[in-house]
């Protein structure tokens, strides 16, 4: 019986760890593009974004817990800044 609920309980936190649910996360997130997750960002904040050509890091811009992108639209550059658990700082650059 002891065995029995010592597998059981192995299985429960090999289950529901945090790596097991990243190995089962779907193919279309990890194939999505950076520049197409930016682009649903800033469309969420109102925000015009026709068609995403690219992205790239601002890497000047760069500091610990604050990610700077340039996001190239086929209407508009844009700036964006993203810090965790904040809304994005946006400007249009071009």
């Amino acid at each position: 019986m002891y065995k029995s609920r010592a597998s059981i309980l192995l299985a429960a936190i090999v289950l529901f760890s945090p790596f097991a649910r990243a190995q089962h996360a779907p193919a279309t997130l990890a194939s999505e593009q950076p520049q197409e997750m930016l682009a649903a960002q800033i469309r969420t904040q109102g925000f015009a974004c026709d068609k995403s050509l690219g992205a790239a890091r601002d890497k000047k811009r760069f500091r610990p817990d604050y990610v700077v992108w340039v996001l190239k639209c086929s209407n508009a550059t844009y700036r964006i800044a993203r810090a965790p658990d904040m809304a994005a700082k946006i400007e249009r650059v071009r």
